[in-house]
């Protein structure tokens, strides 16, 4: 599940949003609002598709930051398949038996 920046939401938004809903501490929040300003974009949790789903879904609902006037809505969140930098995919490893099938960042 990935967040993606818009300049249109404080940082106060970003980690009172990641707190509230994906339990995240201050500090983590913290890093992923310096991740999404910094690079763009951010990974907030890496789960099941049906799981990044509602948290998507979640994230688009959250509302507007009251405190930016110039902000209209929630931010934008986008579900991509998970990298797990093993080069021959679920081929390789050690028994593991493709458990990371199905994962969405």
């Amino acid at each position: 599940m990935v967040l993606l920046d818009d300049d249109h939401h404080t940082y106060e938004y970003v980690i009172r949003m990641m707190q509230e809903l994906f339990g995240h501490s201050k500090e983590r929040a913290f890093e992923i609002a310096k991740k999404v300003d910094t690079d763009g974009r951010a990974i907030c949790l890496t789960t099941h598709k049906e799981h990044a789903e509602l948290k998507r879904d979640q994230i688009l609902a959250y509302g507007r930051d009251p405190l930016m006037a110039e902000s209209k809505g929630s931010m934008t969140a986008i579900i991509e398949p998970a990298e797990f930098g093993d080069d021959e995919g679920d081929a390789g490893g050690s028994g593991g038996g493709g458990g990371d099938k199905g994962k969405a960042s």
